[in-house]
C-alpha cells in the first residue's frame, strides 16, 4: 500500500509546540537567553554528591531511570514538577500568554536549571515533559550540556 501526504498528516497532532523545555547547568557560563519559567533544581538531590550513589551515577544522566528516580525521590520534587507544570499550563492560556509574552510568542519557554546539567535539571525536564505531554501540550526538550564534561564539585 503506498503512502499519501494526507495519510502522514493524521500522524501529526493539528496545533503546534506550545513549550520548550531546555534544560542546562549554571556551572557552564552559557545559560539560555530569552523570557522563560526559570525551574531551579539545585535544591534537590544530586547523584554526584552523594557517596551511596556517586560511583554508581556519576558518569549516567537524567535520562537513565535510576537518576531519574533518584532526583524525583528528593522531598519536594515532585511538588516542584506539579507547580512549574501548572505554570506552564496557566501562561498557555491564550489571554495568559499574550500579557506575559507579547502578542508574537506562540510558545511557552522553560528553562531547568542545575549545577552541570547532566543529572538534576534533565530528570526534572524530562518529568515536566510527560506530564505536560500527558496534559496534550505539545513539548520539545532540549539538553543543552548534558554531554558536557562532568563538573568538579
Amino acid at each position: 500500500m503506498e503512502t499519501t501526504p494526507e495519510d502522514l498528516s493524521a500522524l501529526y497532532w493539528d496545533g503546534h509546540c506550545q513549550t520548550v523545555i531546555t534544560s542546562y547547568g549554571a556551572g557552564h557560563h552559557d545559560d539560555p537567553g530569552g523570557n522563560a519559567v526559570l525551574v531551579d533544581t539545585r535544591s534537590l538531590r544530586n547523584p554526584p554528591e552523594d557517596p551511596e550513589v556517586r560511583e554508581r551515577l556519576l558518569h549516567k544522566n537524567g535520562l537513565d531511570v535510576e537518576v531519574r528516580r533518584y532526583v524525583m525521590a528528593t522531598p519536594g520534587a515532585r511538588k516542584l514538577v506539579a507547580q512549574s507544570v501548572e505554570k506552564v499550563r496557566i501562561l498557555l492560556q491564550a489571554d495568559n500568554l499574550k500579557q506575559w509574552a507579547g502578542a508574537q510568542q506562540y510558545r511557552v519557554d522553560v528553562h531547568v536549571v542545575c549545577g552541570g546539567g547532566r543529572h538534576r535539571s534533565v530528570a526534572v525536564a524530562e518529568e515536566m515533559a510527560a506530564y505536560l505531554r500527558a496534559a496534550g501540550v505539545g513539548v520539545e526538550v532540549e539538553h543543552r550540556h548534558i554531554d558536557r564534561p562532568i563538573l568538579p564539585h
